[in-house]
């Protein structure tokens, strides 16, 4: 089962081969995500090539990683001259950056601000994502994409429609990056329970905003009272405004979410490679609700997404989140439908 125990490669990656030949393309490297995303992923034994690619900076970026004294290659790109949607750049590009990716990671876009919810992000990062994954599209069509860019709830179906346009679309291949939210549940009930965080592995599913997240504490075997249940709940639910409130307007979860989508990166690559039993959440093009796209454990193979898995039974408590929470789901998957279909 998924763990957010962060796997043990600051000892392994020197000496250590990676079990597979992969390249893994971070959009968005240079930013608040992007640059401890990246430098992770030059510590994993399952990179051979880490390919950079942001607007600004990567070059930069590229350079300081690669010093890192592990086995793979890293290379960092700017957009081509001619692009359209991003400033002009050095020569190399989309192209460059995501020829021969097995896994591409997207953080681009602008962090949220005190106030602001991931709603509030919409237009900016929409088009963002949109614009990258069209040269996924062209570049990597067979790449597994694992999307960070806010608000996952919408970016991911935005996805799905510029791969089903280019007539590339593998609903096993495309995934939004919910392991912040179990490292969040993780690490809470860690410590209501008085236990090793590491240890547990609470179910959370659903979306990745606000409501639309839900975790299932009941599962976990936990007593608490009626109160600890909803301070944990909603904690779990707006983990991100706490980080957004507590730098005062200096940025939002990037270091946390780095770490989290390093974690879901690696698990990927560990699957592709063949490793078995491979379960981690992921939200996926689904049909266990009324959803079209829903987070839940999935199993990972050498495909990608094999299997969406149940969630298991809801207590009363739980089952009045859900009923509050799909509506507010499904609209922010239909305004991601939307927005890509213009």
């Amino acid at each position: 089962m998924f763990s957010s125990k962060l796997p043990a490669v600051a000892s392994r990656a020197f000496t250590s081969s990676a079990a597979v030949k992969a390249k893994v393309a971070v959009l968005g490297a240079a930013g608040g995500i992007g640059q401890p995303l990246s430098l992770l992923c030059k510590l994993s034994p399952y990179v051979t090539e880490l390919s950079c690619y942001d607007v600004v900076g990567t070059p930069g970026v590229a350079a300081d990683i690669s010093h890192v004294p592990t086995a793979s290659k890293t290379q960092g790109s700017l957009p081509d001259p001619e692009a359209g949607a991003w400033p002009t750049g050095s020569e190399g590009g989309l192209k460059a950056a995501l020829t021969g990716a097995s896994v591409v990671v997207i953080p681009a876009g602008v962090p949220r601000k005190p106030g602001m919810t991931r709603d509030d992000l919409f237009n900016t990062n929409a088009s963002i994502v949109q614009t990258l994954v069209e040269g996924c599209a062209e570049h990597c069509p067979d790449a597994v994409l694992a999307i960070i860019s806010n608000p996952v709830n919408s970016t991911v179906p935005i996805a799905a429609e510029v791969l089903k346009a280019k007539g590339v679309f593998d609903p096993k291949k495309v995934c939004g990056v919910t392991t912040l939210d179990v490292c969040r549940a993780n690490t809470f009930m860690g410590e209501h329970m008085g236990v090793d965080p590491s240890s547990l592995s609470v179910p959370v599913i659903g979306g990745h905003a606000g409501i639309t997240i839900l975790p299932l504490l009941s599962q976990t075997g936990a007593s608490m009272t009626d109160e600890e249940r909803e301070a944990l709940t909603v904690r779990i639910q707006f983990g991100g405004d706490e980080v957004v409130q507590a730098k005062a307007g200096a940025g939002s979860a990037t270091l946390s979410m780095a770490y989290a989508g390093y974690v879901f990166t690696e698990n990927v690559l560990k699957a592709l490679a063949g490793e078995k039993d491979i379960v981690m959440p992921a939200y996926v093009k689904s049909s266990i609700t009324s959803a079209e796209y829903f987070a839940s454990p999935c199993r990972f193979g050498v495909n990608g997404v094999e299997e969406v898995l149940g969630y298991g039974e809801l207590n009363e408590y739980e089952q009045g989140w859900f009923d509050k929470m799909l509506p507010e789901l499904e609209g922010q998957i239909q305004k991601g439908k939307d927005f890509a279909q213009k």
